[in-house]
């Protein structure tokens, strides 16, 4: 017996001993300093988002944590998230999956109170010129986003000339928006703040912080409004775009009430006077609407819209309507004349929503991952198509947008992410961003969908994201590297123009093309 008690004691001892040892292993990797050696820099320390999306419970529900080893593990396509794989043991991914999935004791809110606190006004705008303080076609100047070193050049588009280099916000993302006649252009940083720039006086004249993690804004057509998407908090901000003063947050939930999402985008639709928003964590797609009156009925469904049937309510300003779709949308592409959405998720497949029926009416097999919001269109044997990159495979599916069937797809020399073309070309611009072809830029010719020239302007550094002036004339090239450049062709010969030193050179935007939204290039 007292072998028996002496053998117990000793598998106790010994099991207690493996306990301490797996927990003094746990304990051993500090999961908060690998944190802020490998992920604070891109997330923030306080996990809150940076250049990166803020890494929380409530901002991962789509993400499994075996999918989360596997995101730090080998990175993640079409984002700036490197693979780890070769930097940390399998232990030490774990304990970054752990950390990042437990909550914080505290979330700072940031609503109204928060937003109108951060107001600013750099420049009064009564003290500034109603004329502009340079020469130059107004509607063919660009915005040139640097990334490099956070600045932001403004380019003349007839001489290739930068007429003024500043400072931006600490990581712009989502592409800058131009006001209606172009004398303003309002930018988003990650990290929520928007900035009102004053091209005329080449001046800011007015800054709020709209959101904690910002994904994008855009501005309504008539100008008097700007909306911004977030992550973190969960809502849409509405300002008022005179002096960005907060008009209204609203929460992006579900119809019940159950379920929060972040918010991954926010487009104008100019036709229809009305914002859209593609929802992250429900399986949404939101439309905003900017009249002064919207139409009654706008928010929910009306069997009668006789105003003496008394149906209807009078819908608020900034009223919103549920289109339902069958998948989350992470990425979508709006037709010309906004009555349409082509979407893809993440987990594959596309469906085509009709905006007006409120409904998915098609599915659509695309290959990939498909970057759909850097989409062009144009005529094609007398019929409209859309062109593709892929992020995932070397190709540019192109797809008829009436029969929504793809009609070809187009070989690259790897996966992409930006496309670009202008009405008077014949020619659309397509990247290989990825992989070890990052150097290369494909020419298609849209008549044949052929690529019929292939550029290579800077051996080893990544070239990106065409813009093309108002008249087509010219392409213009970034080369995507802190040493980088911006890099003029004449459109018609392909033939290198000019070169002008740049830091990290990311999107350049024509007033003109945007304004009246060229079919050659992203909204």
């Amino acid at each position: 017996m007292r072998q028996m008690s002496a053998n117990k004691h000793a598998w106790a001892l010994l099991l207690a001993l493996l306990c301490s040892s797996t927990a003094f292993g746990s304990a051993a990797i500090d999961a908060q300093a690998l944190y802020k050696t490998h992920c604070a820099e891109c997330h923030n320390p306080d996990r809150l988002g940076k250049m990166g999306p803020a890494l929380l419970p409530q901002n991962l529900k789509r993400l499994r944590k075996k999918s989360a080893v596997k995101v730090i593990t080998k990175g993640r396509a079409a984002t700036q998230m490197p693979a780890f794989g070769d930097k940390l043991k399998a232990d030490e991914i774990q304990a970054l999956v752990d950390l990042v999935y437990t909550p914080l004791e505290t979330i700072p809110e940031w609503g109204m109170k928060q937003i109108r606190a951060s107001h600013l006004v750099p420049n009064k705008p009564e003290t500034l010129s109603d004329k502009p303080v340079f020469k130059a076609t107004m509607d063919n100047l660009f915005v040139v986003v640097e990334l490099g070193d956070h600045h932001a050049t403004l380019l003349n588009g007839d001489t290739f000339e930068p007429i003024k280099r500043f400072p931006t916000r600490f990581a712009l993302h989502g592409g800058p928006k131009y006001g209606p006649n172009g004398r303003y252009v309002y930018f988003a940083s990650r990290d929520g703040w928007i900035s009102k720039f004053d091209i005329y006086n080449l001046k800011y004249v007015a800054e709020v912080r709209a959101g904690i993690n910002t994904r994008n804004l855009a501005v309504s057509a008539d100008g008097r409004y700007v909306i911004v998407a977030n992550y973190l908090p969960h809502t849409l901000t509405i300002l008022d775009a005179k002096d960005l003063k907060p008009l209204k947050v609203i929460t992006a939930m579900d119809e019940f009430k159950k379920q929060t999402s972040r918010v991954s985008a926010v487009y104008t639709a100019a036709p229809r006077e009305s914002f859209f928003a593609a929802m992250k964590d429900i399986k949404e797609v939101w439309e905003i609407s900017y009249a002064d009156q919207p139409p009654m009925g706008f928010s929910g469904w009306m069997h009668d819209y006789n105003p003496d049937a008394g149906e209807g309510n009078q819908e608020q300003q900034f009223a919103v309507r549920r289109v339902k779709t069958d998948d989350y949308l992470d990425d979508f592409f709006m037709n010309q004349d906004y009555t349409q959405i082509i979407g893809t998720s993440r987990s594959g497949g596309g469906q085509v929503v009709d905006l007006d029926l409120r409904r998915a009416v098609k599915a659509v097999v695309l290959p990939g991952m498909p970057h759909l919001s850097s989409a062009i269109t144009w005529e094609y044997k007398g019929r409209p198509v859309m062109a593709t990159p892929n992020i995932k495979k070397g190709l540019v599916t192109v797809i008829d947008m009436e029969s929504w069937q793809v009609v070809k797809e187009i070989k690259t020399d790897g996966p992409g992410f930006f496309m670009r073309s202008h009405e008077k070309s014949p020619y659309a611009w397509v990247d290989v961003f990825f992989g070890p072809n990052k150097d290369l830029m494909h020419v298609i010719d849209k008549r044949t969908l052929e690529v019929v020239k292939t550029l290579k302007p800077a051996p080893g550094k990544t070239s990106a994201h065409i813009e093309f002036t108002k008249n087509g004339s010219h392409a213009l090239l970034s080369i995507w590297d802190k040493e980088g450049a911006l890099i003029i062709y004449d459109a018609k010969t392909l033939e290198e123009t000019k070169r002008i030193p740049m830091s990290k050179p990311s999107g350049k935007y024509n007033v003109h093309n945007k304004l009246t939204r060229s079919s050659g290039t992203s909204h």
